[in-house]
């Protein structure tokens, strides 16, 4: 099973003011295809070849660095983009709030909490809504890194690479944060990742 990269699900200049055409034309068609691509190279001939995208992240960490940096971008970015949508933020379904109250102390705590992952990921490297252990947890990584080599599964993920604000906000990276959490997030889509994990 190789890699290929997804269409966006909206168009680039959608998410303006939040996020520029821009921005998503490099980080989509540049950034996002060159892990693809790199990926594809690596996974030939290799024993994780037609695997699932999972599975490959999972197996060739600690195993394959070069493959697993890709592999696990690659994965990152494909729900990264469903994470987004136009008028994105507002209301977080019923369940999912539920959720976040009883796991992570209310609402604006888990916001709070996450953009400070996000904020203090020293570094390229993601923050993170993931379900762990039947519970919702706030994690952060670096680089390609993600909650699925941690026994987690992720549901909601913000890239704080500089390729995904530096264009919109230079080294304001809470500006993007606070952007990405009150107007881009697609929280139906986040609940949609929740209610498929065990």
């Amino acid at each position: 099973m190789t890699f290929s990269l997804p269409e966006l699900p909206y168009a680039y200049d959608a998410l303006q003011p939040y996020m520029s055409k821009e921005t998503l034309e490099f980080h989509h068609d540049k950034h996002h295809k060159a892990y693809v691509d790199t990926g594809n190279t690596l996974l030939k001939g290799s024993e994780l070849e037609g695997k699932s995208v999972e599975e490959i992240v999972k197996e060739s960490y600690g195993k394959n660095q070069p493959l697993f940096n890709n592999a696990g971008q690659h994965y990152n970015h494909i729900h990264f983009w469903q994470w987004m949508k136009p008028n994105g933020g507002g209301s977080i379904p019923g369940e999912l709030e539920k959720r976040i109250t009883s796991d992570l102390g209310g609402v604006e705590k888990f916001k709070t909490d996450f953009m400070e992952a996000g904020k203090t990921q020293f570094g390229s490297g993601w923050a993170w809504l993931a379900v762990k252990n039947g519970k919702l947890e706030i994690m952060k990584t670096p680089n390609g890194e993600n909650p699925l080599v941690h026994g987690a599964q992720p549901i909601l993920g913000v890239d704080v690479w500089e390729h995904s604000y530096y264009i919109d906000y230079r080294n304001r990276r809470p500006d993007y944060l606070k952007a990405f959490v009150d107007n881009l997030v697609n929280w139906e889509h986040v609940a949609e990742m929740m209610s498929k994990t065990a």
